[in-house]
C-alpha cells in the first residue's frame, strides 16, 4: 500500500502562535517519491545522503490541524521554515558519489555546447550502450572518469544528484514556494513554515 503526502503551511502571528495558513492538499501534489526523499528523507530510492529536511518530527508548537502521532496512520513528519527553504543551495549535491541508477542527459544548447537537459533513469539501452563502449557491464558510478555514452543525439554521463534536478523551482512545488514567499512578505521568513507528514 502506498503512502500519500499531507501537510499545512503555517504562519506565526504576533502572539507567537502558529496557525494554519494553507492546506497542502489544495496544491494537488502527487506521489512524487523522489521529491519526498530529496526534501524530507522519505519514500524514495535515490540513495540521497543528505535530505534537506530529513524527517525532523513534529514541531512542539505546531498548529491544531497537524496530527501529532507518528503511528501507523501518520509518519515521516518533517518541517521547514521559509527562511530555511530560501537559504537552500538547490545546486549543491546531496549525494557523495554519482547516482547508481541515474544519468545526466546532455544535449546541445543554443550556442552548440552541451548543457544538462534532463536527469534520466539508466534504462537498459543506455546500460547496453555503456557495456559496448567500455567492454564490461558497469553501472554509472563505475564508468571511467569523465566517460559518457552517446545515444539518440544525446550524451549520457554519471551525475551527482542535486535538489534542483528533482524539485525545480517551476515544477509542481513552485506554487507551494510562491504561497510561502507571499506569506513571508507579510509575517517574515522565520514565521512561515511547511509541516508535512505521510499516511
Amino acid at each position: 500500500m502506498g503512502a500519500d503526502i499531507d501537510g499545512v503551511i503555517e504562519a506565526r502571528g504576533p502572539d507567537g502562535r502558529w496557525e494554519m495558513a494553507a492546506d497542502l492538499l489544495r496544491f494537488g501534489l502527487g506521489r512524487e517519491r523522489y521529491v519526498w526523499e530529496c526534501l524530507f528523507g522519505f519514500g524514495g530510492s535515490l540513495g540521497v545522503d543528505r535530505p534537506l529536511f530529513d524527517q525532523r518530527g513534529v514541531p512542539d508548537d505546531v498548529s491544531d490541524p497537524v496530527p501529532r502521532t507518528c503511528g501507523e496512520l501518520h509518519h515521516g513528519h518533517s518541517y521547514a521554515t521559509w527562511a530555511e527553504l530560501a537559504a537552500v543551495d538547490w545546486d549543491l549535491p546531496f549525494c557523495d558519489a554519482p547516482a547508481w541508477s541515474w544519468l545526466g542527459e546532455w544535449r546541445p544548447g543554443p550556442d552548440g555546447r552541451p548543457v544538462l537537459h534532463d536527469v534520466v533513469w539508466a534504462r537498459d539501452e543506455l546500460l547496453e550502450a555503456a557495456e559496448e563502449a567500455f567492454g564490461e557491464d558497469l553501472m554509472p558510478p563505475e564508468w571511467p572518469p569523465g566517460a559518457g555514452v552517446r545515444l539518440d543525439g544525446a550524451e549520457y554521463r554519471p551525475v551527482l544528484l542535486t535538489p534542483r534536478m528533482f524539485v525545480p523551482p517551476d515544477g509542481d512545488w513552485g506554487p507551494v514556494w510562491a504561497e510561502m514567499r507571499a506569506l513571508a512578505a507579510v509575517h517574515g521568513d522565520p514565521n512561515v513554515r511547511l509541516v508535512v507528514w505521510f499516511g
